[in-house]
């Protein structure tokens, strides 16, 4: 089988190839969610990454592709992310998945790395395929969804006006960057994701600034997606809560939830669940297509999964981080 690497940025011959790669393979494994979008697949494969350096192959006659993030954050460059490696249907169980991963694994030895991890949802062909290779899951968790109706834009309205805000706290919404003004309360904030479930993942917690907070945000941005990030705040200048949802093709009718994080001082006072209220509120009104807001839990982060499940999220399909020690 012949195995390709893809000079970056990559052609638009090859971001359709790789594209009706992943369609097929969604239609197949994952039918009942929305098929991927051109334009978040052209830009993670076109816009690089502030992580790492990513590395991408193509197996011949457009059987497969696979996609690795070699990180070049401080602390991580013994590891690495494989983000994609995925294989038409009608070609599965020919040598491509395999060949693919040979090249995969040659280079993290090559670039002297000791573990890759990926992400895989259990119970289809992926996780069979890893778990042959060695992969093992270290980090459980879930895909849940919510599905927002058809009149969402009026019950958003509604939502918003009758939101109760917590006493002491006020709620701004901000689309796109976080203001400069707030940045370095938004930084302090993330850094409360250290104590978030990680299991025995190699990667670890890089420390936030508001300048790695902007580079993250502005990737998003400039692969032509749109980020609206709700946070809680005091009359001091803290951000105590905040969360974050991101449309990685604003003309979908899809998004995914980012980040929620209540600051362990301010828990308890129901910040988790009004961010992620007001926010839902927010996304509708500003994307009236927008039909399903899909995110992803730990098994055991069960503060998280109550507040999800008050809200109205259903769990969709199990998932995992699974990692390989080379």
């Amino acid at each position: 089988m012949m195995i390709n690497a893809l000079a970056l940025p990559p052609s638009d011959v090859e971001v359709d190839a790789w594209l009706t790669v992943l369609t097929s393979a969604a239609a197949a494994d994952l039918p009942q969610l929305p098929p991927p979008s051109r334009v978040e697949v052209a830009g993670r494969l076109r816009i690089v990454p502030a992580r790492g350096r990513p590395v991408l192959w193509a197996a011949g006659g457009g059987a497969g592709v696979a996609a690795l993030l070699l990180f070049t954050e401080e602390g991580n460059t013994h590891t690495a992310f494989l983000d994609v490696l995925a294989v038409r249907p009608d070609v599965r169980r020919q040598g491509a998945g395999t060949a693919l991963w040979e090249r995969v694994r040659e280079e993290l030895l090559a670039q002297g790395r000791t573990s890759v991890a990926t992400m895989v949802d259990l119970g289809g062909p992926g996780q069979a395929f890893a778990e042959s290779l060695g992969f093992e899951n270290v980090l459980p968790m879930a895909w849940y969804a919510q599905e927002l109706p058809a009149d969402g834009p009026a019950q958003a309205a509604q939502a918003t006006q009758a939101a109760p805000v917590t006493p002491g706290y006020e709620l701004l919404t901000w689309h796109g960057l976080v203001p400069d003004a707030w940045a370095p309360a938004a930084a302090a904030a993330h850094a409360a994701m250290e104590d978030a479930p990680t299991g025995d993942m190699d990667e670890r917690v890089q420390t936030w600034t508001a300048e790695r907070l902007h580079i993250l945000q502005q990737l998003i941005l400039d692969r032509g997606g749109e980020m609206t990030t709700v946070a809680a705040v005091t009359p001091q200048g803290e951000v105590a809560a905040y969360t974050e949802i991101v449309l990685p093709d604003p003309a979908g009718t899809g998004a995914v939830q980012y980040d929620t994080v209540v600051v362990p001082a301010h828990r308890g006072n129901g910040l988790g669940r009004a961010v992620k209220r007001h926010m839902a509120a927010q996304a509708v009104a500003r994307h009236p297509r927008l039909r399903r807001i899909a995110t992803t839990v730990a098994d055991e982060n069960t503060p998280m999964r109550a507040v999800n499940a008050s809200l109205g999220y259903r769990r969709e399909r199990g998932a995992g981080i699974f990692q390989l020690k080379l």
